[in-house]
């Protein structure tokens, strides 16, 4: 298992606030108003646990000058593409594959698309916490594992609002390790269409 290092360089072991979501599904307008808004209230990087579907879905977040660290899900869209723009020069996005193993603010974050995948990880009490996606129902708790502590499991739902969800992310203050659900309206997306406006 490869784990990332690059951003603990960067907050060695300091106050951070990250920006969770999953299962956007293409939904440009309200993913790009998800980090928006994470930005705003202090996020410095965003954790995306798969199904972004199309890798130009992620063009929209460059402006916002975050680390958009993404995984692939089961609705895998183009690997190519999503490779090559985690590639380019100056890339902010970074492309782990299936799974990815990263350290933020001084915690051990493992990303994966399933919940029964995460549930596992979280049980071996190697990571700090686990995020996933897929379910698009939110679930956020404390699980034990095998060293006699726990392991927060975060899953955000759908930043899409994929059929009747809403569309929700999680803020997360790794240092007091609490993790906020916050909604973006779906009403965004209508709003864009009708208008032209972003």
């Amino acid at each position: 298992m490869r784990v990332e290092w690059a951003d603990s360089q960067l907050y060695p072991g300091i106050a951070m606030k990250v920006c969770i979501l999953s299962d956007s599904h293409d939904h440009i307008a309200l993913i790009d108003a998800a980090v928006a808004d994470a930005k705003a209230a202090g996020a410095e990087a965003v954790i995306h646990a798969g199904d972004v579907v199309a890798p130009s879905t992620l063009h929209c977040l460059e402006k916002h000058g975050l680390p958009v660290h993404v995984i692939h899900g089961n609705n895998t869209g183009d690997l190519h593409a999503l490779t090559r723009l985690s590639h380019k020069p100056g890339s902010l996005i970074r492309y782990h594959g299936m799974d990815a193993g990263i350290e933020l603010g001084g915690k051990m974050i493992f990303v994966v698309h399933y919940p029964h995948y995460a549930n596992a990880m979280a049980a071996t009490g190697d990571w700090d916490i686990v995020c996933c996606g897929h379910s698009h129902k939110i679930e956020i708790g404390e699980h034990s594992n095998c060293r006699g502590d726990s392991t927060w499991v975060v899953n955000p739902g759908t930043i899409g609002g994929v059929g009747t969800s809403p569309a929700t992310w999680v803020l997360g203050d790794l240092e007091a390790m609490t993790f906020e659900v916050r909604e973006v309206p779906k009403s965004l997306e209508y709003h864009q269409t009708v208008t032209g406006s972003s």
